[in-house]
Formats: C-alpha cells, sequence, structure tokens
C-alpha cells in the first residue's frame, strides 16, 4: 500500500482567480492518524499548515492562515529511471486577511522518491507540473 509520504519536501505551484502560476514548497511534516502537520512556503515565508488526510480516498485537506486546499494523491512510476512521482493537486480557495480572499485557483505539489519494488501500473503520462516542480525541488526553477 502507498500513502503519503513524511516527512517530506515537495515543489508546489499554484494559480489564483487567473493571476500567473506561484512556486514554492510545501512541507508535510507528520501524518499522525488523519491529522496532517507542515509548512508552505511561498516567497520565502513559511506558513503553518494543518489539515486531514484521509488514506482510503487518498484526499488532502490543508490549511493555512491565507487559504484551503483539497485535493488527491495520484502515483506515477517511472521504473525506466526507478523514480516514484507523488502528485498532490486539487482546488484552492484564498481567506481573509488575503487580498484575494474569496478567489479559487489550482495547486499541484509534487515530490519523487526512488523506485523500490513493482512499479504501480500506469497509463497516463505525469501532468507537466511533475517536471516543474521537481525541478525546483533539485536545483533549477528559480534557483
Amino acid at each position: 500500500m502507498v500513502s503519503v509520504p513524511f516527512p517530506s519536501q515537495w515543489g508546489i505551484h499554484a494559480s489564483v482567480g487567473g493571476r500567473p502560476v506561484v512556486y514554492g514548497t510545501f512541507n508535510i511534516n507528520s501524518v499522525t492518524g488523519n491529522r496532517v502537520a507542515g509548512s508552505i512556503n511561498f516567497r520565502g515565508r513559511y506558513i503553518p499548515i494543518n489539515g486531514y488526510w484521509e488514506e482510503s480516498t487518498k484526499q488532502i485537506r490543508v490549511d493555512s492562515p491565507y487559504a484551503s486546499y483539497s485535493g488527491n494523491l495520484t502515483i506515477s512510476d517511472d521504473p525506466s529511471i526507478r523514480i516514484r512521482h507523488f502528485i498532490l493537486s486539487g482546488r484552492l480557495i484564498m481567506k481573509p486577511p488575503s487580498l484575494q480572499a474569496g478567489e479559487y485557483g489550482t495547486w499541484l505539489a509534487t515530490t519523487d522518491t526512488g523506485l523500490t519494488g513493482s512499479p504501480i501500473i500506469s497509463n497516463a503520462l505525469p501532468p507537466v507540473g511533475v517536471f516543474l516542480t521537481s525541478n525546483l525541488l533539485h536545483g533549477g526553477v528559480g534557483n
């Protein structure tokens, strides 16, 4: 059974209200029962997040002081390079005191690990965001 890895650092990008994508990092420090704790970092400031992880449906919901994020976990294995991509993606809504309060958007966060054991079969290529956020974590975008 594959679950959301922790502790883990994810590259994240989000768009809100049709505005350009913002890049950052998303950290899952712990998953205890179904409770998630961590932080999100856009523009160099770590902001705490807390929320819930539902193992049976692979759904996550986390809140920061500025936004609420909900999404699903998918996994994409690349056996040729022995990498497992973890992909969290979904919707977000901004909340006060954000200047964008009430606006909706989308987000995608990814992390990867070495592939051990058999790959999970997937007929679809991962979204392009997997490569962008992976590049962010490994020294490409914005560094």
